[in-house]
């Protein structure tokens, strides 16, 4: 910019905004800060962070939102509280049709969910073949903001339970804390003395945990081909509705719940 010709006007007018800019990149080095240091100790957001695609500023954003988890007594009302569940018409005892999801409530909280959704959607794991299997019928959209539906329900039952993402990565999840730290303010670690986030640069580490992934993945997708269209109440014998699972809470719930929820052992990533 120093090199270009401007009218002196114009040049106050710049530097006026690069200082405003520079002033609100400091103002928010320092939230960051702020917030990593708060999350250290925070078990919750922690916890949050072992979910593939939840990262400190997500976790810490949903924490924010949903504040203390018992207030949610099942999955569906947390769903609902992001605005994440589908609006439903139905005119007395006629058929109920979903629309688009309600988008009343935390627009913020939903915002980092689908975000995250993105982000799980491109790593391999139960998530993935979920995104895969809605995407092939629905487009990428709906899929995301399916896979944003299921990372509430997951979340909800995270914390109910007090338990870590089943398929957590365990590298992936130290160099996340790791970083966390850093944020916060910790110093670097110098010498020769390997933290537990060194894992994470080690390319055979990294591949054994990607395998592991896969093999969830399949896991899910053997699941879900052992679902059958069920008769539709109301219609002939030979009428059939196809039961995806797609937008159903209670269904996405216990989904989540088979895949997502129960504590692995310790350092085995052995699970067949």
């Amino acid at each position: 910019m120093a090199t270009q010709q401007l009218p002196d006007d114009e040049r106050a007018a710049i530097d006026r905004h690069v200082r405003e800019f520079d002033r609100l990149a400091e103002d928010l080095a320092l939230l960051d800060r702020e917030i990593a240091q708060d999350a250290i100790e925070d078990s919750a957001v922690n916890r949050l962070m072992t979910i593939t695609g939840v990262n400190l500023a997500v976790a810490a954003g949903i924490m924010a939102a949903i504040g203390d988890i018992s207030r949610f007594d099942s999955p569906q009302k947390l769903v609902s509280y992001f605005g994440l569940n589908p609006r439903v018409r139905q005119s007395g005892l006629g058929a109920a049709h979903h629309g688009r999801i309600s988008k009343i409530g935390r627009s913020h909280a939903r915002a980092m969910l689908v975000e995250a959704a993105w982000a799980a959607a491109k790593a391999a794991g139960p998530l993935h073949a979920f995104f895969v299997r809605i995407r092939a019928r629905r487009g990428h959209q709906i899929a995301a903001v399916s896979v944003a539906r299921k990372l509430a329900v997951l979340c909800w039952h995270l914390l109910t339970r007090g338990e870590d993402y089943l398929w957590a990565r365990p590298a992936l999840v130290a160099n996340k804390t790791r970083a966390m730290l850093l944020q916060a303010g910790h110093p670097q670690q110098k010498g020769s003395r390997r933290g537990p986030a060194y894992a994470y640069n080690i390319k055979a580490l990294r591949d054994q945990e990607m395998l592991i992934a896969a093999q969830a993945e399949q896991s899910y997708e053997r699941f879900v081909s052992q679902w059958k269209p069920r008769a539709a109440k109301g219609r002939g014998a030979g009428a059939s509705v196809r039961q995806d699972k797609i937008g159903s809470p209670v269904t996405l719930a216990a989904d989540t719940s088979r895949f997502a929820t129960r504590s692995p052992a310790p350092h085995k990533h052995n699970r067949g």
